[in-house]
């Protein structure tokens, strides 16, 4: 019989070597529905979201649900090899996706087939293999989340290098605009809308929150894109900038947006307000789980799709983060064997 690690190393350069940007992923999720089907299992999908349920699913019990993604980033300048061929040299599989979140997700869907006939599970276990992650987009995980069945909590795969996250920032992108007066520069008229934004973004930057996250920490403010003007001789009338808000448990994103629009005189528009923290209790079986494995436990900064799911959840898996979107990308082979061992004993000592 293969061993779960070879199915999930095999899979994972099909992946590799299919084009799957963020709303482009028609093709990579064709190739793990024939996978499913090829392994004898049902397969169910919406777009280009794919999702399996255990051979003895029963509504009687509570639900886990295991999720990564399948799109990715498009490749930046600073590749030397090709992003779409799947390589493995001195230990390293290479390929864009390999590692966010391709050996992620493949380690998952290993760790569900090892569970898959199970008759004794305590759990129900519904994998699903979802688009759009890198843009959070709305035809991802939350297109299909009425039709998983109820879920009672998750587990999310990213590249964590197999520790768990208990806790996930969530992300609030403002675009703001500082009103002045157009006038000629060589002349005392018009009011300088630079200047205007200045004292905003001099308070965005020294502001602190009271409330500090045990898990999570300090709510990051930070502005990340400015524009104004177009002439050199004329004082500008408009200064638009962007501000990237990574947000803890200890506020809601409207309590948040509040504050802001109350300590700011620019204009104030939200682009969403659906990327919230998301976290789990200390006490829950999963953490449980990963105390026994003596895991280490942290909170995430970055955002991922449990930001999407409005049930308990934890962010774990292979890979590293730090080599996400960076050139010539890759996962350790050994990584993938690391991930799916991981992943079934957590779930071993729950179900």
């Amino acid at each position: 019989m293969q061993k779960l690690e070879e199915i999930a190393l095999i899979l994972l350069m099909q992946l590799i070597a299919i084009q799957s940007f963020s709303k482009e992923e028609e093709e990579v999720a064709s190739v793990i529905e024939d996978f499913f089907d090829r392994q004898g299992v049902h397969s169910y999908r919406r777009g280009n979201n794919v999702w399996v349920r255990n051979k003895y699913f029963s509504a009687d019990r509570p639900t886990i649900l295991l999720n990564s993604h399948h799109d990715t980033v498009r490749p930046n300048t600073g590749y030397t090899r090709d992003p779409l061929k799947a390589e493995i040299i001195d230990g390293k599989l290479y390929g864009l996706g390999s590692n966010d979140a391709g050996g992620p997700l493949v380690s998952l869907i290993a760790a569900f087939l090892h569970f898959y006939d199970r008759k004794d599970l305590k759990y129900n276990i519904v994998l699903a293999a979802t688009a759009e992650e890198e843009i959070s987009g709305t035809g991802g995980i939350e297109s299909i989340w009425s039709s998983l069945t109820p879920i009672d909590f998750a587990i999310v795969g990213e590249p964590t290098l197999c520790d768990m996250a208990t806790a996930e920032k969530g992300l609030m992108v403002l675009d703001c605009v500082a009103k002045g007066k157009p006038g000629h520069a060589a002349r005392e008229e018009g009011i300088n809308a630079i200047y205007e934004a200045m004292r905003d973004i001099d308070w965005i930057r020294n502001y602190k929150f009271e409330k500090k996250s045990e898990t999570l920490g300090e709510i990051k403010m930070t502005v990340t894109v400015i524009h104004a003007g177009r002439q050199h001789n004329v004082v500008p009338g408009d200064c638009e900038f962007t501000i990237d808000v990574r947000v803890t448990d200890m506020y809601t994103l409207e309590e948040i947006l509040e504050t802001i629009k109350q300590n700011i005189k620019s204009q104030v528009t939200p682009r969403s307000l659906r990327m919230r923290p998301s976290g789990i209790a200390e006490d829950h079986p999963l953490v449980q789980s990963a105390k026994k494995m003596g895991l280490k436990l942290y909170g995430s900064p970055t955002t991922s799709d449990q930001a999407m799911i409005p049930v308990s959840s934890v962010k774990i898996g292979p890979g590293d983060s730090a080599r996400s979107h960076s050139a010539d990308e890759f996962i350790y082979v050994h990584e993938i064997k690391q991930g799916i061992d991981t992943y079934i004993q957590l779930l071993d000592n729950v179900v």
